[in-house]
């Protein structure tokens, strides 16, 4: 009978090898703060200190993220070769049809109080038409349309409270600033536009205001005034569009 033979093998393990795949002890919550754990307050410098390393070591680690994810303000406008400038002229003038459109707007509006003045669609005038009171408000309400809240003197209560905080309410001002707002300040179209735009304005308040003093019964001189600073005030708006494209070079 074979002898029963056993066998004894001895592992010596190493401390460092022992450490490694012993258990570990559960790890507590407060090991796991981000903050280093202060127990008196003769540890609390050093533990701003190190607060101030720890975060010094985020902003390091996000500032590449950062940089990469915002281009700086000269890259961004070195795009193209003509420049920002001469990107915005072009823009404006595709836009151009847009910012024309308030002064067709107004001649027509013009143009449909010429119609009720005369009392005949093909604009025909005649001094012998009769005028009914709701004719005469008619027409001064169509002139107060067309002057775009240009007339102080015709502004609703909300449109002047608006005036009166600063805020810009006349839309043939808005249009010459949108089209001179790339010229300089002495440019002469500019000033040229500028001094249609008041021409055109006064045009406006003079007609609203003959139209104001017409009585039910108007006379044909009264009538015949108002036709006349009605003309001149479609001659002045043709005059101002053209400021416009010039500014626009259109």
């Amino acid at each position: 009978m074979a002898p029963n033979l056993r066998c004894h093998i001895s592992v010596s393990v190493s401390p460092v090898a022992a450490s490694l795949f012993s258990p570990k002890p559960p790890i507590s919550s407060n090991s796991l703060s981000l903050k280093p754990q202060c127990d008196d307050g003769k540890e609390q410098l050093r533990c701003n200190i190190l607060r101030r390393e720890f975060l010094a070591l985020v902003l390091l680690a996000i500032a590449p993220t950062c940089s990469l994810a915002r281009p700086s303000v000269a890259s961004a406008f070195s795009i193209g070769i003509s420049g920002p400038k001469e990107w915005l002229k072009e823009q404006k003038k595709k836009s151009s049809k847009f910012l024309l459109a308030p002064m067709d707007s107004s001649r027509e509006i013009l143009r449909s109080a010429y119609v009720i003045l005369s009392k005949s669609p093909d604009i025909k005038f005649s001094f012998d038409s009769d005028y009914t009171n709701d004719d005469l408000e008619e027409i001064q309400k169509l002139f107060r349309s067309a002057a775009r809240d240009c007339v102080p003197q015709e502004r609703n209560s909300l449109v002047n409270f608006q005036a009166n905080t600063g805020v810009e309410v006349c839309t043939f001002k808005l249009i010459v600033k949108n089209a001179a707002s790339l010229l300089a300040d002495k440019n002469p179209l500019k000033l040229e536009a500028e001094a249609i735009l008041d021409n055109l304005i006064r045009s406006f308040s003079s007609l609203n205001g003959l139209a104001n003093e017409m009585d039910p019964q108007p006379t044909s001189n009264s009538i015949q005034r108002v036709v006349e600073a009605l003309m001149e005030t479609v001659s002045s708006l043709d005059k101002f569009e053209q400021g416009i494209k010039d500014c626009l070079e259109v």
